[in-house]
Protein backbone atom coordinates (compact mmCIF):
# COMPACT_ATOMS: atom_id res chain seq x y z
CA UNK A 1 0.00 0.00 0.00
CA UNK A 2 1.98 3.10 -1.46
CA UNK A 3 2.13 6.15 1.20
CA UNK A 4 -0.30 9.04 1.11
CA UNK A 5 1.16 12.31 1.28
CA UNK A 6 -0.82 15.86 2.45
CA UNK A 7 0.13 18.86 0.36
CA UNK A 8 1.87 21.41 2.47
CA UNK A 9 5.85 22.08 4.05
CA UNK A 10 5.35 20.65 7.13
CA UNK A 11 7.04 17.75 8.21
CA UNK A 12 5.02 14.61 9.10
CA UNK A 13 5.30 11.08 10.29
CA UNK A 14 3.75 7.66 9.41
CA UNK A 15 1.26 5.97 10.62
CA UNK A 16 2.07 2.03 10.07
CA UNK A 17 -0.79 -0.61 11.04
CA UNK A 18 -1.13 -4.24 10.73
CA UNK A 19 -4.37 -5.58 11.32
CA UNK A 20 -4.85 -8.18 13.90
CA UNK A 21 -7.75 -10.37 12.56
CA UNK A 22 -8.75 -12.00 16.02
CA UNK A 23 -11.98 -10.72 17.59
CA UNK A 24 -11.45 -8.38 20.82
CA UNK A 25 -8.07 -7.50 19.98
CA UNK A 26 -7.11 -4.06 20.23
CA UNK A 27 -5.40 -2.36 16.93
CA UNK A 28 -2.52 -0.82 17.37
CA UNK A 29 -1.61 1.60 15.25
CA UNK A 30 2.58 2.82 15.15
CA UNK A 31 4.11 6.66 14.76
CA UNK A 32 7.50 6.74 12.67
CA UNK A 33 9.58 9.86 11.76
CA UNK A 34 8.71 10.84 7.98
CA UNK A 35 12.70 11.31 6.97
CA UNK A 36 14.20 7.87 8.81
CA UNK A 37 11.27 5.89 9.31
CA UNK A 38 12.37 5.16 13.18
CA UNK A 39 9.96 4.79 15.75
CA UNK A 40 7.97 7.27 17.77
CA UNK A 41 5.45 6.02 19.56
CA UNK A 42 2.24 4.62 19.33
CA UNK A 43 -1.61 4.85 20.32
CA UNK A 44 -4.74 2.29 20.28
CA UNK A 45 -7.86 2.41 18.02
CA UNK A 46 -11.16 2.86 19.65
CA UNK A 47 -12.26 -0.55 17.49
CA UNK A 48 -11.79 -3.97 18.32
CA UNK A 49 -12.62 -5.26 14.50
CA UNK A 50 -10.22 -6.02 11.95
CA UNK A 51 -9.49 -2.36 10.45
CA UNK A 52 -7.32 -0.86 7.42
CA UNK A 53 -6.24 2.40 6.88
CA UNK A 54 -7.78 3.41 3.44
CA UNK A 55 -6.15 6.63 3.63
CA UNK A 56 -5.23 10.10 5.43
CA UNK A 57 -5.71 13.82 5.64
CA UNK A 58 -4.77 16.93 7.44
CA UNK A 59 -4.28 14.26 10.39
CA UNK A 60 -7.94 12.67 9.93
CA UNK A 61 -7.69 8.98 9.42
CA UNK A 62 -9.91 6.52 7.38
CA UNK A 63 -10.25 3.41 8.58
CA UNK A 64 -12.12 0.67 6.64
CA UNK A 65 -13.77 -1.81 9.97
CA UNK A 66 -14.79 -5.32 8.62
CA UNK A 67 -16.59 -7.86 10.25
CA UNK A 68 -18.81 -11.00 9.69
CA UNK A 69 -19.80 -9.33 5.68
CA UNK A 70 -20.39 -6.28 6.66
CA UNK A 71 -18.23 -3.31 6.72
CA UNK A 72 -17.96 0.08 8.39
CA UNK A 73 -16.11 3.21 7.96
CA UNK A 74 -14.63 5.07 10.57
CA UNK A 75 -13.04 8.99 10.51
CA UNK A 76 -10.91 8.96 13.03
CA UNK A 77 -8.72 11.67 14.51
CA UNK A 78 -6.72 10.38 17.22
CA UNK A 79 -4.61 13.50 18.13
CA UNK A 80 -8.02 14.62 20.01
CA UNK A 81 -9.17 11.35 20.96
CA UNK A 82 -12.29 11.74 18.26
CA UNK A 83 -14.02 9.47 15.67
CA UNK A 84 -17.48 9.79 13.53
CA UNK A 85 -18.83 6.00 12.20
CA UNK A 86 -20.47 6.89 8.69
CA UNK A 87 -23.50 5.98 7.54
CA UNK A 88 -23.73 2.48 5.32
CA UNK A 89 -23.78 3.24 1.89
CA UNK A 90 -25.93 1.22 -0.58
CA UNK A 91 -23.73 -2.29 -1.13
CA UNK A 92 -24.81 -5.37 -3.09
CA UNK A 93 -22.31 -8.15 -1.44
CA UNK A 94 -21.86 -9.86 -4.86
CA UNK A 95 -19.35 -6.83 -6.08
CA UNK A 96 -16.13 -5.98 -4.91
CA UNK A 97 -15.45 -3.18 -2.96
CA UNK A 98 -12.75 -0.78 -3.18
CA UNK A 99 -12.41 2.74 -1.36
CA UNK A 100 -10.30 6.37 -1.60
CA UNK A 101 -10.40 8.82 1.19
CA UNK A 102 -9.46 12.55 -0.18
CA UNK A 103 -9.91 15.86 0.61
CA UNK A 104 -11.84 18.51 -1.24
CA UNK A 105 -10.30 22.42 -1.59
CA UNK A 106 -14.11 22.89 -0.79
CA UNK A 107 -13.00 22.01 3.12
CA UNK A 108 -14.91 18.85 2.94
CA UNK A 109 -13.61 15.27 3.46
CA UNK A 110 -14.78 13.01 0.45
CA UNK A 111 -15.39 8.97 0.74
CA UNK A 112 -15.58 7.71 -2.37
CA UNK A 113 -16.86 3.63 -3.26
CA UNK A 114 -16.05 1.97 -6.20
CA UNK A 115 -18.00 -1.56 -6.11
CA UNK A 116 -17.76 -3.54 -9.48
CA UNK A 117 -18.84 -7.69 -10.56
CA UNK A 118 -16.89 -10.08 -10.01
CA UNK A 119 -16.33 -11.93 -12.94
CA UNK A 120 -19.41 -13.01 -15.02
CA UNK A 121 -19.79 -15.18 -18.05
CA UNK A 122 -18.39 -14.27 -21.16
CA UNK A 123 -22.04 -15.13 -22.47
CA UNK A 124 -23.83 -12.33 -20.07
CA UNK A 125 -22.01 -9.88 -22.03
CA UNK A 126 -21.68 -6.49 -21.81
CA UNK A 127 -20.28 -6.22 -18.54
CA UNK A 128 -21.63 -3.16 -16.81
CA UNK A 129 -18.84 -0.34 -15.59
CA UNK A 130 -18.46 -0.14 -11.59
CA UNK A 131 -19.99 1.72 -9.70
CA UNK A 132 -19.39 4.86 -7.63
CA UNK A 133 -20.74 6.80 -4.64
CA UNK A 134 -19.45 9.75 -2.65
CA UNK A 135 -19.87 10.05 0.87
CA UNK A 136 -19.09 14.18 2.47
CA UNK A 137 -18.53 15.08 5.48
CA UNK A 138 -20.02 18.38 5.21
CA UNK A 139 -23.43 17.19 4.67
CA UNK A 140 -23.20 13.30 6.56
CA UNK A 141 -24.45 11.55 3.39
CA UNK A 142 -24.16 9.52 0.33
CA UNK A 143 -25.06 9.80 -3.32
CA UNK A 144 -24.65 8.19 -6.05
CA UNK A 145 -22.44 9.25 -9.25
CA UNK A 146 -22.89 8.58 -12.77
CA UNK A 147 -19.94 6.98 -14.70
CA UNK A 148 -20.21 9.33 -17.03
CA UNK A 149 -17.13 7.98 -19.74
CA UNK A 150 -17.71 5.17 -22.39
CA UNK A 151 -17.16 1.65 -21.88
CA UNK A 152 -15.96 -0.99 -23.84
CA UNK A 153 -19.15 -3.48 -24.66
CA UNK A 154 -16.83 -6.31 -25.16
CA UNK A 155 -15.53 -6.58 -21.46
CA UNK A 156 -16.27 -9.55 -19.79
CA UNK A 157 -14.00 -9.76 -16.56
CA UNK A 158 -12.46 -6.70 -14.91
CA UNK A 159 -10.88 -6.00 -11.54
CA UNK A 160 -9.71 -3.11 -9.44
CA UNK A 161 -6.44 -2.81 -7.83
CA UNK A 162 -8.04 -3.17 -4.08
CA UNK A 163 -5.53 -3.88 -2.47
CA UNK A 164 -3.51 -0.54 -2.87
CA UNK A 165 -4.87 2.85 -1.97
CA UNK A 166 -5.88 5.49 -4.84
CA UNK A 167 -3.59 7.78 -4.59
CA UNK A 168 -4.07 11.16 -4.58
CA UNK A 169 -2.99 13.93 -7.17
CA UNK A 170 -3.70 16.59 -9.15
CA UNK A 171 -6.98 17.02 -6.93
CA UNK A 172 -8.25 13.03 -8.04
CA UNK A 173 -8.23 10.23 -7.40
CA UNK A 174 -7.05 7.31 -9.12
CA UNK A 175 -7.73 3.60 -9.51
CA UNK A 176 -5.85 1.01 -11.83
CA UNK A 177 -8.59 -0.77 -13.65
CA UNK A 178 -7.52 -4.10 -15.23
CA UNK A 179 -9.67 -5.59 -17.91
CA UNK A 180 -10.21 -8.94 -20.29
CA UNK A 181 -11.90 -8.07 -23.44
CA UNK A 182 -12.91 -10.59 -26.43
CA UNK A 183 -11.69 -9.55 -29.58
CA UNK A 184 -13.52 -12.23 -31.85
CA UNK A 185 -12.46 -15.52 -32.71
CA UNK A 186 -12.47 -16.55 -28.89
CA UNK A 187 -9.32 -14.40 -28.26
CA UNK A 188 -9.22 -12.54 -25.23
CA UNK A 189 -6.86 -9.33 -24.77
CA UNK A 190 -5.91 -7.38 -21.51
CA UNK A 191 -5.67 -4.10 -21.36
CA UNK A 192 -5.05 -1.94 -18.23
CA UNK A 193 -6.94 1.88 -17.78
CA UNK A 194 -6.54 4.52 -15.12
CA UNK A 195 -9.94 6.16 -13.85
CA UNK A 196 -9.20 9.51 -12.22
CA UNK A 197 -12.28 10.94 -9.88
CA UNK A 198 -12.11 14.90 -9.28
CA UNK A 199 -12.58 15.68 -5.75
CA UNK A 200 -14.36 18.58 -6.14
CA UNK A 201 -16.44 18.75 -9.27
CA UNK A 202 -16.76 14.65 -9.00
CA UNK A 203 -16.98 13.34 -12.39
CA UNK A 204 -14.47 10.41 -13.82
CA UNK A 205 -12.66 10.31 -16.53
CA UNK A 206 -9.64 7.67 -18.09
CA UNK A 207 -6.15 8.44 -18.39
CA UNK A 208 -3.89 6.67 -20.68
CA UNK A 209 -1.02 4.30 -19.34
CA UNK A 210 2.76 5.15 -20.56
CA UNK A 211 2.81 3.99 -24.61
CA UNK A 212 5.70 1.84 -24.05
CA UNK A 213 5.79 -1.85 -24.91
CA UNK A 214 7.83 -2.40 -22.02
CA UNK A 215 4.91 -1.63 -19.84
CA UNK A 216 2.20 -3.28 -21.42
CA UNK A 217 3.75 -6.42 -21.45
CA UNK A 218 2.38 -9.02 -18.51
CA UNK A 219 -0.70 -9.02 -16.21
CA UNK A 220 -2.20 -5.88 -14.14
CA UNK A 221 -1.50 -7.74 -11.12
CA UNK A 222 1.84 -6.11 -11.59
CA UNK A 223 1.15 -2.91 -11.73
CA UNK A 224 0.67 -0.45 -8.97
CA UNK A 225 -0.50 3.07 -8.65
CA UNK A 226 1.36 5.60 -6.60
CA UNK A 227 2.59 8.47 -5.59
CA UNK A 228 6.28 9.83 -6.25
CA UNK A 229 6.99 13.22 -4.79
CA UNK A 230 3.44 14.29 -5.22
CA UNK A 231 3.38 12.93 -8.92
CA UNK A 232 1.34 9.88 -9.84
CA UNK A 233 3.11 7.14 -10.45
CA UNK A 234 3.35 3.48 -11.78
CA UNK A 235 5.39 0.58 -10.73
CA UNK A 236 5.59 -2.55 -12.96
CA UNK A 237 6.90 -6.00 -11.92
CA UNK A 238 8.39 -7.55 -14.88
CA UNK A 239 9.46 -11.32 -14.47
CA UNK A 240 11.75 -12.73 -11.86
CA UNK A 241 15.16 -12.70 -13.03
CA UNK A 242 17.88 -14.77 -10.90
CA UNK A 243 19.38 -12.21 -8.70
CA UNK A 244 15.89 -10.55 -7.07
CA UNK A 245 12.65 -8.94 -8.99
CA UNK A 246 12.88 -6.50 -11.67
CA UNK A 247 10.50 -3.18 -11.95
CA UNK A 248 10.71 -0.35 -13.50
CA UNK A 249 9.11 3.15 -12.11
CA UNK A 250 7.14 5.29 -14.21
CA UNK A 251 5.95 8.53 -13.00
CA UNK A 252 3.36 11.33 -15.01
CA UNK A 253 5.73 14.83 -15.04
CA UNK A 254 3.27 17.24 -16.17
CA UNK A 255 -0.58 15.98 -14.59
CA UNK A 256 -3.15 14.85 -17.39
CA UNK A 257 -0.72 14.58 -19.48
CA UNK A 258 -0.07 11.37 -20.79
CA UNK A 259 2.79 12.06 -23.46
CA UNK A 260 4.61 13.37 -20.00
CA UNK A 261 4.65 9.69 -18.42
CA UNK A 262 8.96 9.06 -17.64
CA UNK A 263 10.11 6.07 -16.69
CA UNK A 264 12.71 7.22 -14.28
CA UNK A 265 14.36 4.32 -12.59
CA UNK A 266 14.96 0.47 -13.35
CA UNK A 267 15.39 -1.18 -10.03
CA UNK A 268 15.64 -5.03 -8.89
CA UNK A 269 14.79 -5.89 -5.62
CA UNK A 270 16.53 -9.01 -3.76
CA UNK A 271 13.81 -12.19 -3.33
CA UNK A 272 14.36 -12.98 0.28
CA UNK A 273 14.31 -16.64 -0.15
CA UNK A 274 12.53 -19.50 -2.52
CA UNK A 275 9.21 -19.14 -1.15
CA UNK A 276 9.27 -15.28 -0.13
CA UNK A 277 7.82 -12.62 -2.09
CA UNK A 278 8.05 -8.87 -2.09
CA UNK A 279 5.35 -6.03 -1.82
CA UNK A 280 5.99 -2.56 -1.93
CA UNK A 281 4.09 0.01 0.72
CA UNK A 282 4.83 3.13 -1.82
CA UNK A 283 7.43 5.81 -1.53
CA UNK A 284 8.05 8.08 1.67
CA UNK A 285 8.15 12.39 0.98
CA UNK A 286 11.59 12.03 0.25
CA UNK A 287 11.42 9.43 -2.63
CA UNK A 288 12.79 6.74 -0.53
CA UNK A 289 10.66 3.12 -1.39
CA UNK A 290 9.47 1.31 1.16
CA UNK A 291 9.24 -2.35 0.55
CA UNK A 292 7.84 -5.20 2.79
CA UNK A 293 9.56 -8.62 2.30
CA UNK A 294 8.15 -11.88 3.45
CA UNK A 295 9.85 -14.58 4.12
CA UNK A 296 8.23 -18.12 3.74
CA UNK A 297 9.97 -20.60 6.33
CA UNK A 298 9.34 -23.55 7.73
CA UNK A 299 9.45 -24.06 11.59
CA UNK A 300 8.36 -27.58 13.21
CA UNK A 301 7.17 -28.89 9.73
CA UNK A 302 5.15 -26.10 9.55
CA UNK A 303 5.35 -23.28 6.99
CA UNK A 304 5.49 -19.45 8.66
CA UNK A 305 5.67 -16.41 6.78
CA UNK A 306 8.10 -13.61 8.54
CA UNK A 307 8.36 -9.64 7.37
CA UNK A 308 10.77 -7.77 6.72
CA UNK A 309 10.95 -4.21 5.98
CA UNK A 310 13.82 -1.94 3.82
CA UNK A 311 13.47 1.94 3.10
CA UNK A 312 15.22 1.69 -0.42
CA UNK A 313 16.26 4.82 -2.12
CA UNK A 314 15.73 3.84 -5.89
CA UNK A 315 18.38 6.51 -6.76
CA UNK A 316 21.73 5.62 -4.87
CA UNK A 317 20.70 2.05 -4.39
CA UNK A 318 21.26 2.64 -0.71
CA UNK A 319 18.83 0.45 1.58
CA UNK A 320 18.16 0.10 4.94
CA UNK A 321 16.82 -2.28 7.33
CA UNK A 322 13.18 -1.17 9.49
CA UNK A 323 12.45 -4.11 10.58
CA UNK A 324 13.47 -3.75 14.30
CA UNK A 325 12.28 -0.52 14.82
CA UNK A 326 8.11 -2.05 14.95
CA UNK A 327 6.60 -3.92 16.89
CA UNK A 328 4.66 -6.45 15.00
CA UNK A 329 4.28 -9.97 15.66
CA UNK A 330 6.28 -11.38 12.08
CA UNK A 331 3.37 -13.90 10.99
CA UNK A 332 1.08 -10.92 10.32
CA UNK A 333 1.81 -10.07 6.37
CA UNK A 334 -0.16 -7.03 5.55
CA UNK A 335 1.15 -3.07 6.61
CA UNK A 336 -1.30 0.08 5.52
CA UNK A 337 0.26 3.18 5.73
CA UNK A 338 -0.43 6.72 5.98
CA UNK A 339 0.94 10.33 6.53
CA UNK A 340 0.60 11.64 10.63
CA UNK A 341 -0.18 15.00 11.94
CA UNK A 342 -1.52 16.12 14.95
CA UNK A 343 -4.59 18.48 14.04
CA UNK A 344 -8.17 19.42 15.20
CA UNK A 345 -9.93 17.76 12.18
CA UNK A 346 -13.54 16.48 13.79
CA UNK A 347 -13.58 18.85 16.87
CA UNK A 348 -16.27 20.61 15.25
CA UNK A 349 -18.41 17.93 14.01
CA UNK A 350 -21.73 16.62 14.85
CA UNK A 351 -22.43 13.19 15.88
CA UNK A 352 -18.98 12.04 16.97
CA UNK A 353 -17.65 10.25 19.74
CA UNK A 354 -14.99 10.50 22.33
CA UNK A 355 -13.20 8.23 23.99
Amino acid sequence: MSLCHVDNDHDHGYVMHMPRSCVGTTQVYTVSCDRTSDWISEFRAPFIHYTYVVGSCNGLLCLYDYWKYNYNVHFWNPSIRKFKSLPTASIILSNTLSLGFAYDSQNDYKLVKVEWPICPSPTLLPVPPPEFEVYSLSSDSWRKVEFGISWRPNIWYYSINYNSPFPFAGGHLHFMVGTIRETGQQEMHTREMILSFDVNSEKIEDLLVPDDDSFKEGSSYGKHLTLFKGKLALIKDHSFQPCGYGHSIWVMMDYGVCKSWNKLFSVTIERPNVDGYVRFNGFTKYGSLLIQQNLGLIYNGKFKIENKFILFDPKTLHHKDISIQFKYPSNLVSLYVATYLESLALHDVENVVSY
